[in-house]
């Protein structure tokens, strides 16, 4: 599944999540078991030990399907 944000695209699949930025180029990746949701402040977070970023997303419909897609 793909979901297009303001800044780029997330690209859902069973194992793993794709963030693609427009401007930059720049893609990240973390597996599903390393994503956490803070819902009020609309951010996607993935924590894998030493590797952390985290993505303000544009709406909590987008968490929403987000969590959907991954059953989380």
């Amino acid at each position: 599944m793909v979901i297009n944000f303001s800044q780029g695209k997330v690209i859902l699949s069973q194992f793993e999540v794709q963030v693609r930025f427009n401007t930059s180029g720049i893609t990240m990746y973390a597996m599903v078991e390393d994503i956490k949701f803070i819902d009020d402040a609309l951010i996607m977070h993935a924590d894998a030990g030493a590797v952390r970023w985290s993505l303000k997303l544009d709406s909590s419909e987008q968490i929403a399907m987000i969590r959907e897609e991954l059953g989380v």
